[in-house]
């Protein structure tokens, strides 16, 4: 591997993570129930029972938490403001304490010099709401613009930097289309709604955000992979090029004025009754940048064919982590190059990156995470590459800070740089975090 990789001068240097996994006090200080805390306390949802009504305490840590951001040297922490702590109902009624949190937050950020990404949703969504009929409900979108309007409105004057969804597809298809996170439905008409209200109250979100902090920039988060054939057979390329729809092209071509691809739509066979006329217009507002979660490519394979017995000729590469995903940074550069040269899209911010594995607290008290190192690093690389192949690639946050509760799994898995016991809520920088640390400090990968 090249060494001695320099990033542009104003590259952004962050660490991310979101309100549900680390925040804890799931019922202080006024706060409301979310979808997440109804799933997780559903006996059988989550690995383990594990919950999270604790997490990481940072609801009450995060002054130490700040701290070790602090001497981390990060640029920027991009985090989640949980719904429910600002609107329990999940409209009307703002609950104070929870505005009053995330204005401390934001202060003690920007005291100790580092950049504050507001993500407003993160899939906490408020539990009153999804009584309501959720987001497969028009009027859930129209709740979440009173509440991106509240909360642009107490933090505009120090947050320059918004995200009004986090990965909508996994909201949608995985929380309502195959049921392994919250609210845990199983139906593709209410996952379809769910995917097009979501993008609606981003569109909406935009121009109010915008109009409570004119010097902002907003944009929106989505996790994306490309997309391979396992062989160069009709069917699989079928695969794939379905595979691609469904994860990215869905959300990156009404982004960007396109409306739905056709051959999803067909695909699909959903009457799609709850697109309105000038919705796509709404959904298709310019962003001022596009966050990029990346974790790992696909590889689609079609089911068995016996009339086109095509050997296969793509594999998995031999490294997988915890969470079974392979380790390819290749296809970190392919999709900035796609999403650069195909969609032309202004600013580009990774906004999650990382790998969980096995962490163990040696004799001595140190974390070392050889594999999550090597993963950053050559992801990093990747990134390097597509800076200088042009694309407009601005800043990186890993995933995550710390350790934390990853949604079905529990605390089975650690993404951290951070190494959290749950017991005692000790912090631990990871041999990865020290190197992270040092990338920083001389803005090289080395």
């Amino acid at each position: 591997m090249t060494h001695n990789l320099t990033f542009p001068q104003d590259f952004l240097w962050g660490a991310a993570t979101a309100s549900y996994q680390i925040e804890g006090a799931w019922n202080e200080d006024g706060k409301g129930e979310s979808i997440w805390d109804r799933f997780s306390h559903t006996p059988g949802k989550v690995f383990n029972g594990d919950t999270g009504d604790v997490a990481c305490d940072h609801y009450h840590r995060w002054p130490e938490d700040i701290a070790l951001m602090k001497s981390l040297g990060l640029h920027a922490y991009r985090f989640s403001i949980a719904w429910p702590r600002i609107f329990p109902a999940g409209r009307d009624a703002v609950n104070p304490a929870g505005l009053d949190f995330y204005n401390r937050l934001v202060d003690g950020l920007l005291e100790a010099g580092i950049t504050p990404f507001v993500t407003l949703y993160h899939w906490d969504l408020p539990q009153a709401l999804q009584d309501e009929g959720g987001w497969p409900a028009r009027s859930t979108a129209e709740a979440y613009v009173e509440y991106a309007d509240t909360v642009s409105r107490a933090l505009g004057d120090r947050v320059k930097n918004w995200i009004t969804f986090n990965e909508p597809w996994v909201s949608a298809f995985i929380g309502y289309g195959d049921g392994r996170h919250a609210p845990g439905h199983t139906d593709l008409h209410e996952a379809l709604a769910t995917a097009h209200h979501l993008m609606l109250a981003h569109g909406w979100a935009v121009s109010q955000i915008r109009a409570n902090c004119p010097d902002g920039q907003v944009g929106i988060t989505l996790n994306l992979s490309p997309h391979m054939p396992a062989s160069p057979g009709t069917a699989d390329r079928a695969a794939a090029r379905f595979a691609d729809g469904h994860n990215n092209r869905w959300f990156l071509d009404p982004l960007h004025g396109r409306g739905y691809p056709c051959d999803m739509v067909d695909a699909f066979g959903d009457a799609m009754d709850f697109v309105q006329p000038e919705d796509l217009d709404t959904i298709s507002v310019p962003v001022d940048f596009l966050g990029v979660n990346y974790y790992t490519r696909g590889i689609a394979r079609a089911a068995i064919d016996e009339s086109e017995n095509v050997p296969r000729t793509v594999f998995r590469g031999g490294e997988i982590t915890e969470m079974d995903w392979e380790v390819y940074p290749a296809g970190l550069y392919d999709l900035l190059g796609r999403l650069h040269f195909d969609y032309r899209i202004p600013a580009i911010y990774i906004t999650e990156n990382g790998a969980a594995f096995k962490d163990v607290v040696s004799p001595d008290g140190t974390v070392d995470d050889p594999q999550r190192l090597s993963y950053i690093k050559r992801h990093l690389a990747a990134a390097h590459r597509a800076i200088a192949a042009g694309v407009p690639l601005k800043g990186y946050f890993v995933w995550s800070l710390m350790d934390n509760f990853e949604w079905d799994k529990g605390y089975s898995k650690r993404f951290g740089i951070v190494y959290v016991d749950y017991q005692t809520q000790q912090r631990i920088l990871k041999s990865s975090g020290k190197w992270y640390r040092q990338v920083i400090q001389e803005n090289t990968v080395l």
